[in-house]
């Protein structure tokens, strides 16, 4: 890896790719096209504002929260740390004690969902979540940025109401979440990172194209 290579950790955006269980299927289709004898080639889009890696801003679970035009440029641009958790179930307050994860901290989650899960064009209910706790502890440290390599922080499977909960407890403490990051190629450590969402007034959420460049 040379030292300013940025890294694309963004989902392709394909017919037929994986979407949340009740969610819109992706379609991309070339309305116009010069292959047909049109003059230019021209696409039409139609999808869910959280397909494949996008960001959730507090208004998607909290009912006066900020959308995501709102979105402060310092939560998703700069420093980030990328920490692996090996557990293969869930990432556990106890998981992150160890990395002493400070204030205003940008921070994403490698785990198994990372490359296993975006091969699979059906639905992974058993992905890798952040458990209550764990939500908690980063809402208790007051981080910026939480991103995770799959659809949701929180488990559509959890016993504990993981994905209500879970979000609930992020975007109330103002943290705003990227989901559906690919980092597969990604080693754990410290990057750069430029995530930018569109811009959808009054949105709760907004697909992204998200990079990191390793911070030597």
């Amino acid at each position: 890896m040379t030292k300013n290579k940025w890294i694309d950790v963004t989902a392709p955006l394909v017919n037929g790719m994986v979407v949340w269980t009740n969610d819109i299927k992706v379609q991309i289709e070339r309305r116009v096209s010069m292959d047909r004898g049109d003059l230019v080639n021209n696409s039409t889009i139609s999808m869910g504002a959280h397909t494949g890696t996008h960001m959730d801003a507090p208004l998607h679970f909290i009912a006066k929260g900020k959308s995501i035009d709102q979105v402060p440029f310092d939560a998703i641009i700069g420093p980030t740390r990328v920490i692996e958790i090996k557990d293969k179930v869930s990432i556990k307050a106890d998981d992150l004690k160890p990395y002493n994860i400070k204030r205003g901290e940008r921070i994403l989650f490698k785990t198994r969902n990372s490359p296993a899960s975006w091969q699979n064009k059906n639905f992974a209910e058993d992905f890798v979540f952040i458990t209550k706790g764990a939500a908690q502890l980063l809402a208790y440290t007051k981080v910026a940025l939480v991103g995770v390599d799959y659809l949701s922080v929180g488990s559509p499977v959890d016993p504990e109401k993981g994905m209500k909960d879970v979000h609930e407890i992020l975007l109330g403490a103002e943290i705003w979440l990227i989901e559906g990051l690919n980092l597969t190629d990604v080693k754990p450590g410290n990057y750069n990172l430029i995530c930018l969402p569109l811009k959808l007034m009054n949105a709760e959420g907004s697909p992204v194209r998200a990079v990191l460049q390793r911070i030597p």
